[in-house]
């Protein structure tokens, strides 16, 4: 499964899917579970282009490893990039097993020079986690119950 977390930064998608991490690692010990996170992955690659084009190149790239990593590897993926772009998300839920996970947050954490201006929020086909005003266990426990859920719809 690629669980792919998008949102404004600080919002809290690098938390909640080292949360998910443990947890999914914890559930299936024999199973490798894999962190994208797009600040490690843009330091990693040296990017500090934050024009469209260069968020599409390291949105590209990130999506690219957690395809080769969950097809080829068949490890459990979760991906935290900001992924401003809709049409990005919605290719890469195409041809995988993706949970799209959008979180977000009204609490000012430092965003407010981070903040994404051209971030186009999910529409269909994604779990809504709202950080704003709770702890960081109350939201795990609310993804957790919102995946548990999807897994049921879709009979996994």
């Amino acid at each position: 499964m690629i669980y792919s977390f998008t949102g404004q930064p600080h919002a809290g998608k690098t938390t909640l899917a080292k949360h998910l991490k443990n947890v999914l690692e914890f559930n299936n010990p024999e199973k490798k579970v894999f962190i994208i996170d797009g600040d490690d992955l843009r330091r990693i690659l040296n990017n500090k282009d934050y024009s469209d084009a260069g968020r599409r190149d390291n949105i590209s790239k990130a999506y690219a490893i957690a395809r080769f990593l969950h097809k080829d590897e068949e490890n459990d993926v979760i991906l935290a990039v900001v992924s401003p772009f809709r049409d990005l998300r919605e290719d890469l839920k195409l041809d995988n097993n993706v949970v799209e996970v959008y979180v977000h947050t009204t609490d000012i954490r430092g965003r407010e020079n981070f903040h994404v201006g051209n971030y186009e929020e999910p529409l269909i086909d994604f779990l809504s986690i709202d950080t704003s005003g709770v702890d960081e266990m109350t939201s795990m426990n609310e993804l957790l119950e919102k995946i548990q859920q999807k897994h049921k719809e879709n009979g996994n």
